[in-house]
This record gives C-alpha cells, sequence and structure tokens, in this order.
C-alpha cells in the first residue's frame, strides 16, 4: 500500500485535542511509524501523558512557556518563532513518518505565528508525512486543506461547578 501523508486538524472549544493526537501518535508508534510531537505553547509542565510517551520512546518536544500573558508575549512570540523554525527542519529532516503540532492553533490565534507560516509546513513535507495540527480556533483555511477534521465540542466541563484540574485527567 502506498502511504499518502495526511493533514489532521483537532479542534474546537472542547477538551480532548492534544489526548486525541496522543492516543493518535500511540496508535501509529505501535504500527512502527516514526513519530515526533512539538508541543507550541506547551511547556515547563510536566503531564502523565508525557511521562508515558517518554517510557514508550515516543519524542516530544515541550517548546512553549505556558500560558500566554500580557507580560510574557514578546517572549511567546520568540519561543513560537523558534518552535516553527524547529518544526521545518524536522519536516525537512525526512526522520519522522507523523509529526504532531500540538496548539500551534493557539500561536496563530495569539498572533504569535502567521498564516503563512502553518501553510509553509504543509507545502514543504513530504508527501508520505502525516502532519497533525492542533488548539481551538484552527483556521478555516487550514480546516479546507485539511484531509481530517475533528472539533471537539463542549457539552459540560467539571471547571464549570467549580472542580480544579484533576491529575490523570487534565494534565
Amino acid at each position: 500500500m502506498d502511504r499518502r501523508g495526511l493533514i489532521i486538524v483537532h479542534t474546537g472549544d472542547g477538551k480532548g485535542k492534544t489526548t486525541a493526537a496522543i492516543g493518535l501518535a500511540v496508535r501509529a508508534f505501535g504500527a512502527g511509524l516514526k513519530v515526533l510531537i512539538l508541543q507550541f505553547i506547551k511547556g515547563r509542565k510536566r503531564s502523565g501523558e508525557l511521562e508515558a510517551l517518554k517510557i514508550l520512546g515516543v519524542e516530544v518536544k515541550q517548546l512553549g512557556l505556558g500560558f500566554i500573558t500580557e507580560e510574557n508575549f514578546s517572549e511567546q512570540k520568540k519561543s513560537a518563532q523558534s518552535a516553527i523554525e524547529l518544526a521545518r527542519e524536522e519536516i525537512l529532516s525526512g526522520a519522522w513518518d507523523l509529526i504532531i503540532l500540538d496548539e500551534i492553533n493557539y500561536a496563530v490565534k495569539f498572533g504569535l505565528l502567521g498564516a503563512e507560516e502553518i501553510f509553509g509546513l504543509i507545502k514543504i513535507r513530504p508527501p508520505q508525512m502525516h502532519l497533525v495540527f492542533t488548539g481551538r480556533d484552527a483556521l478555516p483555511e487550514l480546516i479546507d486543506a485539511a484531509d481530517l477534521v475533528t472539533e471537539m465540542k463542549l457539552i459540560k466541563h467539571p471547571f464549570q461547578q467549580g472542580i480544579e484540574a484533576q491529575t490523570g485527567i487534565e494534565f
């Protein structure tokens, strides 16, 4: 079977975009694909899924600085620029079958990256490479360009009842 690389988008206001992408990473890794996860916003905080992926041997690079604030916007922008450059290098390296660009949609939404940088990644990817874009508010043009789009819809969340984020569920 000839493998055709897919453009996959996980977006929406519901929980589970990164979780779904990590599930896909585990599936791909189990099928023998070489997987890389680049996290554009998340950083400095370890989560349960990252610990499990480390045990499996799936490479994850946290490139962000965490929550975006007015005070750290300039640093966040520099971080996002470094992350997009690394993404370009990794895509062109030919070392990966699947690259997950976690929270990259947020980086665009908050002005850390531009649409041209996103589409530049799609343009340079080898035809057999799968790229996954996660985060709320995916660009309509990205949704149009994608082969597979899933929107997570918020119905109910414990935070709405004042319940704090739970270890193993939220992180």
